[in-house]
């Protein structure tokens, strides 16, 4: 199988395993979605993440968080860039998601970064996803 754009795969396969209240998501393994799944994880947004098996073959496994309701702590995960259509932001471009409450990612030439550590850094880039 042969998957043309691996970053709205990933947000894919989470919000399905969110619908469906899964614990956990299983998803190939690249070093992008490795750093998107650090980013949410830091931000508190899944409880976990491993990835398992040997190369060419590895599989990260996210786990999900819900609230105490069960309610998923993401509501929203939408990507932003498409192959189609990339976006970029300057760094005064960088918009808020929620006024705030939220995040966005972005590909930097610093790496993958949030919305808020780029404007620390005064930098732009590939705006790829929006999270809340």
């Amino acid at each position: 199988m042969s998957i043309t754009y691996p970053i709205a795969d990933l947000l894919t396969r989470i919000r399905n395993a969110l619908a469906v209240r899964h614990d956990a998501v299983q998803i190939p393994h690249s070093r992008l979605k490795s750093e998107m799944v650090k980013i949410l994880h830091q931000e508190g947004y899944v409880s976990g993440y491993t990835t398992d098996g040997e190369s060419p073959f590895r599989t990260l496994t996210v786990r999900l968080k819900y609230g105490p309701d069960n309610t998923p702590v993401i509501q929203v995960l939408r990507c932003v860039s498409t192959p189609g259509r990339r976006r970029y932001v300057g760094r005064n471009e960088i918009p808020l998601v929620l006024e705030g409450l939220g995040i966005n990612i972005l590909s930097t030439s610093q790496g993958l970064v949030t919305g808020k550590k780029a404007r620390e850094l005064g930098i732009g880039g590939e705006l790829l996803c929006e999270v809340y």
